[in-house]
């Protein structure tokens, strides 16, 4: 592969920061749903992420693991692996696929949603959002399968104003409003990774260590900030000021795997978002990661994605 070390490398110095810095939500689609009571509607897997903020009256959640939980006024949550789930108006209210009813497009990518009886209404603001990083990334693959916004604002302030302001937004009937709550919610989902981030991510242990591992940490965010760069283990000892082999040994200790799988990893999850996200043809992709051929980049993703490129390549089509 052709070395492209001349590369720099941009760091802030904090690796958390770093990892944070390339992290960015793009919206796909937004409902503003007004439902009476009784309406009940599951969200399938997929692989964007889902946000929902209960603006008016509250309802039910069926989280990925089954259980219901109550949702109150002003509660958002944010399922950042797109898993299964449903909303309802009561548990025991019947579910159908969200969805298949007729949406009134507001603007853009905004849509409004009614549904359900002649009972309470409920206001809802809906989110189907995709990240600019793929779900396998690290950071992502740690994310519980749901994050409730009202659990972080004892630690982060800036969570409730955000409730608040998106809860006029969506409630109101102004020109532009539900632009303004789309725009809201973006901030806020960024908002509650960024707050569960700080706040130890639930773990002391594994991946989020090493980030925070002042040595090990530059090299991960260097890895991620310039994932179509040609590592080598000496490039990557580098920047942690060590010989090769001590390099190799502290990161395989702390990380769990060797520098070469690693970095492997990152790049075809890379190079996965290129061919599905921006459909980029995969001689492009090849080049782009300095492999002299198509076949030989062909074969290093099927190893680590488990998948030929071409196979997602047709998906994407």
């Amino acid at each position: 592969m052709h070395d492209r070390s001349s590369k720099p490398d941009v760091t802030s110095g904090d690796p958390l920061n770093d990892m944070l810095r390339g992290l960015r939500l793009d919206g796909v689609d937004y409902w503003r749903c007004k439902l009476s009571a009784p309406w009940g509607f599951s969200f399938p897997a997929q692989q964007a992420a889902r946000f929902h903020f209960v603006a008016e009256q509250g309802c039910w959640l069926r989280q990925p693991d089954g259980e219901w939980v109550a949702l109150s006024v002003g509660d958002a949550v944010l399922l950042p692996r797109g898993a299964a789930h449903a909303l309802a108006s009561a548990p025991d209210v019947p579910t159908e696929t969200f969805g298949q009813q007729r949406c009134t497009p507001i603007c853009g990518d905004i849509f409004d949603f009614r549904s359900g009886g002649d009972g309470a209404s409920a206001v809802l603001f809906c989110c189907s959002l995709h990240f600019n990083l793929d779900g396998l990334h690290p950071l992502l693959r740690m994310m519980p399968d749901v994050m409730r916004a009202t659990e972080l604002i004892a630690r982060e302030p800036a969570v409730l104003h955000l409730l608040e302001a998106m809860g006029c937004e969506v409630a109101m009937e102004r020109v532009g409003a539900a632009g303004i709550a789309a725009r809201m919610a973006d901030v806020l989902a960024a908002t509650i990774i960024r707050s569960w981030v700080e706040g130890g991510c639930g773990s002391a242990n594994g991946w989020i260590a090493a980030v925070r591992n002042p040595d090990v940490g530059r090299v991960l965010a260097a890895i991620h900030l310039n994932p179509d760069r040609d590592w080598t283990v000496a490039a990557l000892a580098g920047i942690m000021g060590a010989s090769r082999s001590s390099f190799a040994d502290r990161f395989a200790a702390i990380v769990g795997e060797t520098p070469a799988r690693y970095v492997a990893q990152v790049r075809m999850h890379q190079a996965r978002q290129w061919i599905q996200r921006d459909r980029a043809r995969i001689s492009d992709v090849a080049r782009r990661l300095g492999y002299d051929s198509e076949a030989a980049f062909s074969r290093a993703f099927k190893r680590v994605i488990g998948t030929a490129p071409s196979h997602l390549r047709g998906q994407a089509g």
